[in-house]
């Protein structure tokens, strides 16, 4: 970025901040800012050596130069010590793993613009570039034995054809030719418009040489778009195993994934689950006689349970271990002794860890997994030692996230990135809340972010923060954006409605084929409640929401004028519409009873086209023009439509940027700042 870029850059973000009063204090020196999102170093991925004494992990940064994302590899000792860098940089160094005899760490690097494979020995601190191909490797994971890996990547195939085309002239400038696609998803969110070809697996020498393709066929063996394969050796070394799809229609199904067995010798593929639904995560225990692993047997329910299953190496004896929790297991990893599976799980806006024995015992073993800089759950990750002992991301609301181990007695939090930065800027205080919804008393929870140096006696504006999903879940974790909210003198409201997940698979269902809907009535009392307190202007009600939370806000404000202003941030208008345009449209099996034109009625029941003529509330509607999950077609309908009704309404597009608005670090700050600055112009 040239000097003059850079100050075109800050005098965009400082113009944002001076659209009202209250974003001067964006600038203060005690309050957190938009722009802090270039300050604050994120630790996320630890892993825990084998032997439990020293955790590697990955520290993530904004270059405020450069304005890109960046992740180096730091290692910290147990006990707090020797804590260090691994690699340095502007590089984006990530997934660090350790062999299972200790002596290395492989991880993925970006090398020339690709990402490649690379090991580290830890005794010497050299590092070898295992991988030089044109597309570059995913997931992966070591033998056994220490001495190979297996990885999946792109094997690219033939460009679909419709017709020869004849060549230009010598000297001629053509334009570049048209692209032709015959798959159902030929374009992904973040990824873009998709390369022809199949994932398929790998296996590499630990030593460096060419790897061998062990997979083949037209699957997608390796995984495909955000579906994981989990891809892991068996202890014997003869035999890989992965959750993938075999399926004719895999594109339509994505969902319905199976565990494979690969021979490593000649690449037979066997199947070793085969119900209707996912089959993920496999996990091998220590003695190879079992196999761990999540899934459930798909209904088509918009929300549905992961659970956790044991069955044998060879695929028989399947049955389900965590049939008493009621909450989505992830990341399976066996204790060393093999007498249980640790997992993570959500369970009313926390991340936590558990521990479920062969007999289905449960216990509960670490809580407050989180990292980054938002409220979502789902975002922290852990691992297990061969010694018992688990390196996790710790998180809170007032902590964005750093490595903890735990410890006989209890955790210990062994990093803090960001204690200075705390300790100048404090975030606001969190509180939670629970309420009874006026639609049938159901308990909800949520939580109130107070702004710096909070008066109750004062009458605060408050924003309603909505999050999108929907079957996704917020907590009590570090929000940049939401914090940035409260440093410019709003009360910030964020809830988990129904449909939230941590809850429940009833919890979860009540919005199936049903959203968005009752609720509206979940939030609006989660408002009320807030008011009640006697601290919020009645008269300065805003808000906003992104992604599924887009939504939402829309079907507020058609629903109810108490808001004096929205910010619909790359929402769904109409359901006909996005059916047809999203990078899921797969989705329309599970969120309605089938396709939009047998079934028009329903879905444009539900459609916010169908109710625009209620609104009346000023509205800031903004999407990524990159955005392939809701395509800013819809949010451009919206936006028409409210022009063509004479409400005060303004449209942003975001160029470069997929769904969320985060790609580029002044995307999101500017984010920020256009919803509190669009909210300040509406401040009676």
């Amino acid at each position: 970025m040239t000097y003059i870029a850079r100050v075109a850059l800050w005098s965009l973000l400082a113009g944002a901040a001076a659209v009202g009063p209250t974003l001067a204090a964006q600038g203060s020196a005690d309050r957190i800012a938009a722009t802090d999102d270039f300050v604050l170093q994120i630790a996320s991925d630890p892993q825990i050596s084998p032997d439990g004494r020293q955790v590697v992990y990955v520290r993530e940064f904004a270059d405020v130069m450069t304005d890109h994302r960046y992740s180096n590899l730091w290692s910290v000792d147990a006990d707090g010590g020797n804590h260090h860098p691994l690699t340095t940089g502007n590089r984006k160094d990530t997934s660090p793993r350790w062999s299972p005899d200790g002596t290395r760490i492989a991880f993925l690097a970006e090398v020339e613009g690709r990402v490649q494979l690379m090991v580290r020995w830890i005794a010497s601190g050299q590092t070898a570039q295992l991988t030089n191909g044109t597309e570059s490797p995913d997931e992966f994971s070591w033998s056994a034995d220490s001495r190979s890996l297996v990885f999946t990547a792109l094997v690219r195939g033939a460009e679909t054809k419709v017709a020869d085309l004849p060549a230009p002239p010598a000297g001629a400038k053509w334009a570049s030719p048209a692209k032709a696609y015959d798959q159902l998803v030929y374009r992904f969110d973040g990824i873009g418009y998709l390369p022809p070809g199949y994932s398929q697996l790998f296996i590499v020498s630990a030593d460096g040489g060419a790897p061998r393709q062990v997979s083949s066929g037209d699957f997608h063996n390796g995984g495909w778009t955000t579906l994981r394969a989990h891809p892991v050796f068996t202890p014997d070394g003869k035999f890989l195993i992965a959750s993938v799809n075999r399926h004719a229609n895999y594109q339509a199904e994505p969902r319905d994934t199976d565990l494979y067995e690969f021979s490593i010798a000649d690449g037979t593929a066997r199947a070793l689950t085969t119900r209707k639904g996912p089959d993920n995560a496999p996990a091998i225990s220590p003695d190879g006689k079992l196999v761990a692993y999540t899934g459930y047997d798909d209904n088509y329910d918009g929300y549905q349970v992961t659970r956790l299953y044991l069955m044998n190496r060879d695929g028989s004896g399947a049955r389900l271990l965590s049939d008493k929790l009621d909450r989505d297991v992830e990341n399976p990893v066996w204790r060393a002794d093999g007498s249980g599976v640790y997992f993570q799980y959500e369970d009313e806006g926390d991340t936590k860890i558990g521990f479920l024995t062969r007999d289905g015992s449960f216990k509960k073993i670490a809580e407050h997994l989180a990292t980054g800089t938002s409220a979502y759950g789902e975002s922290g990750t852990f691992s297990v030692s061969r010694s018992g002992a688990l390196a996790f991301t710790y998180g809170t609301a007032a902590s964005a996230g750093d490595v903890a181990v735990t410890g006989p007695a209890a955790s210990k939090v062994l990093t803090s990135l960001n204690r200075e930065f705390f300790a100048q800027k404090p975030p606001g205080q969190v509180e939670e809340l629970w309420w009874t919804s006026s639609k049938d008393g159901r308990r909800i929870q949520g939580w109130v972010v107070k702004p710096p140096h909070f008066d109750p006696a004062r009458k605060y504006p408050l924003i309603l923060e909505i999050h999108g999903g929907p079957f996704a879940n917020y907590g009590p974790r570090f929000d940049l954006e939401k914090q940035s909210w409260a440093s410019a003198g709003y009360v910030v409201l964020y809830a988990n409605p129904r449909g939230s997940t941590g809850y429940g698979k009833e919890f979860g269902n009540l919005i199936h084929h049903a959203y968005p809907g009752d609720d509206f009535d979940d939030l609006n009392s989660g408002v009320d409640a807030v008011l009640a307190k006697g601290y919020v202007d009645p008269k300065n009600l805003f808000v906003t929401g992104g992604s599924g939370g887009g939504v939402l806000t829309c079907w507020m404000i058609e629903h109810t004028d108490r808001f004096r202003a929205a910010a619909v941030l790359y929402p769904v208008i109409n359901w006909y519409s996005f059916a047809l345009t999203t990078d899921i449209p797969w989705i329309s099996r599970y969120w309605f009873p089938g396709v939009p034109w047998e079934n028009t009625d329903h879905y444009m029941q539900r459609s916010l086209s169908t109710l625009v003529g209620k609104v009346k509330t000023p509205s800031l509607v903004m999407t990524g023009e990159e955005d392939y999950r809701t395509p800013i077609s819809e949010a451009e309908q919206f936006y028409t439509a409210l022009k063509l009704r004479n409400v005060e309404s303004v449209l942003v597009r975001v160029p470069s940027e997929p769904h969320g608005i985060q790609r580029f670090p002044s995307h999101q700050a500017m984010k920020i700042l256009y919803v509190a600055g669009w909210f300040d112009q509406h401040r009676q």
